[in-house]
């Protein structure tokens, strides 16, 4: 009964919040980009949605970790 709780910590050091929101946005947005130059460039019947749904969800993937990241580097905890 008198154990006491073990304090949370991230498991991700807190020096490296910046570093790792600038590296995730600069990804994702690249991502992004070129999700959006594929978009432009090929034609309908060229197409792929495989490779539509992949570049979506990985520009996702780093933009909201990103996200995650500078909200956390600039001290809003969520």
């Amino acid at each position: 009964m008198g154990s006491q709780a073990a304090a949370i910590t991230s498991p991700v050091p807190v020096a490296w919040y910046p570093t790792l929101a600038i590296l995730m946005l600069a990804v994702g947005l690249i991502v992004t980009a070129s999700f959006f130059i594929y978009e432009a460039t090929s034609s309908r019947r060229n197409r792929s949605l495989a490779k539509e749904l992949t570049t979506g969800a990985l520009a996702s993937f780093f933009l909201g970790f990103g996200t995650l990241f500078l909200l956390l580097a600039s001290g809003v905890y969520v």
